[in-house]
């Protein structure tokens, strides 16, 4: 039934002259999502409260809970016809509901509430719905969701997972918004986060990582001393573009983390110097942007300066790791190779500052509409790398939008990183055997029989097409700059 019900939406967003993509179906079916959510938020608080004996003090004033404008009902449970739409509704929902939201960012006691993050996200985006009578049947589609029992609100994520999925492959900068679910399964198995941890990602994106590491810790039969942990004290991620900042958070709170801890900003405006022990994490897991170029002013934050984002985004994510602390990181396989003096210069910190233990090679396509290769960096803070163990993902199979990577194809690898076992897909590289002055780590199969394979055309044509992409994204960095 959800799912009919989210392309009837779709359907209709279509039709608004204010909504021209995927990417704004995604926001604005978000922020009327999220009012639906936090009015059956606040049943469930108000019932938990009667239960007890005590009153429950609801967030919202009465004329702009949903039930007062979006969804007034009749004695036999339908909308009724009275209900504001047209110029009416935008009227109100422009004008009045979105000033009133925005306030709570102001009148909130802390960060970490779910009254801060009502007041942050309205002041982030505004209602792109032209017609207020396309905006009241959305309205009306949406009210007969429920987030009320744990099945509805593990469907309905898994629904909104596949909406950010589908907006990812809509525009070429996908990989922005989605990371493979499970490449992320995978990377949060083998970091292995323990209730305690303080997780972190600095590039969160649509918070898929985050998401991951609840589910894998949120396991049935805690305490609750843990649960309360979980969701107040245990996951922290930053991102510098509106969309995506909504998205992570409407995304944590349909996992089931009620005031996600995200803060909508430009990590690399933060100065490295600045990073105290107060401020440093456990666990690091997260895809940074790739590709990216940044100004002056941002690298100066950095004791190596470099316009690449990822390799920026590498030395933050060092920095703000405790000593003893894990992190999966994807990268792009270049990192690995490239010879310039900044990129030598970061492999050589991360391999005296930590222990790169795990260096997981990906094939191409694992990312859909970016056509750069990647790796995952698994590495602990606190101990130089003695010995690096490779594992290189090789498919019998060409990876793209309609044979996506699964879990299964990252079981082996799952496996035999428990014990570093040497296989046909790994190895280990003894760090007194790479070159001593450009740390050079690529990816070189020793044990890999040398097959000559033909590759099919259509793979070569989609592989120029990335690369014609990616090079004009260059070219306009450039230009920018000029």
């Amino acid at each position: 039934m959800f799912e009919q019900t989210f392309k009837n939406i779709d359907d209709i967003l279509h039709k608004d002259a204010g909504c021209g993509s995927e990417l704004d179906y995604v926001e604005q079916t978000s922020w009327i999502l999220f009012l639906k959510y936090l009015d059956d938020l606040e049943k469930d608080r108000a019932t938990a409260a009667e239960l007890t004996g005590k009153t429950y003090t609801p967030i919202i004033d009465k004329k702009f809970r949903w039930t007062s404008w979006a969804a007034p009902k009749l004695k036999n449970g339908k909308i009724d016809h009275n209900a504001l739409t047209g110029d009416d509704l935008t009227d109100f929902v422009n004008n009045k509901l979105f000033p009133y939201l925005k306030k709570f960012k102001t009148s909130a006691e802390s960060a970490d509430t779910i009254e801060y993050k009502i007041g942050e996200i309205f002041s982030e985006l505004k209602n792109r719905l032209q017609s207020g009578y396309n905006l009241r049947e959305v309205i009306n589609l949406i009210d007969q969701l429920r987030f009320r029992t744990h099945a509805e609100k593990h469907e309905m994520s898994h629904l909104y997972e596949d909406k950010i999925k589908n907006m990812g492959n809509a525009g070429r900068n996908g990989g922005e918004y989605y990371t493979p679910r499970p490449l992320i399964t995978t990377i949060v198995k083998v970091v292995a986060p323990k209730i305690g941890d303080k997780i972190y990602d600095g590039a969160c994106g649509s918070a898929g990582f985050l998401c991951e590491a609840f589910a894998f810790l949120n396991k049935k039969g805690l305490s609750t001393k843990d649960t309360t942990t979980l969701q107040k004290k245990t996951f922290y991620g930053k991102e510098k573009k509106s969309l995506a900042y909504i998205i992570g958070i409407m995304n944590m709170i349909l996992h089931g983390v009620e005031a996600p801890n995200i803060i909508h900003t430009n990590t690399l405006a933060e100065n490295l110097a600045d990073i105290q022990e107060k401020d440093r994490y456990d666990v690091v897991l997260a895809n940074p942007p790739f590709g990216g170029k940044e100004r002056a002013e941002v690298q100066q934050n950095f004791p190596i300066k470099t316009g690449e984002t990822a390799s920026l985004f590498l030395q933050h994510f060092i920095k703000i790791l405790k000593a003893g602390g894990k992190a999966g990181v994807v990268i792009k396989n270049t990192f690995l190779s490239n010879t310039d003096n900044a990129t030598v210069a970061i492999r050589k910190t991360l391999l005296e500052n930590c222990n790169l233990h795990t260096v997981l090679d990906l094939p191409g396509g694992t990312f859909t509409g970016a056509g750069v290769k990647t790796v995952v960096l698994f590495f602990e803070k606190g101990k130089p790398t003695r010995n690096v163990w490779y594992y290189q993902l090789n498919l019998d199979r060409n990876l793209g939008k309609t044979n996506p990577l699964n879990e299964n194809d990252l079981a082996e690898f799952v496996e035999l990183q428990k014990t570093f076992a040497d296989s046909e897909n790994s190895w280990t590289v003894n760090l007194k055997d790479i070159d001593q002055s450009t740390f050079d780590l690529s990816v070189k199969n020793p044990n890999k029989k040398e097959e000559v394979t033909l590759r099919q055309p259509q793979a070569i044509l989609e592989e120029m097409k990335a690369l014609d992409e990616e090079s004009a994204e260059i070219l306009n960095s450039i230009l920018e700059l000029i």
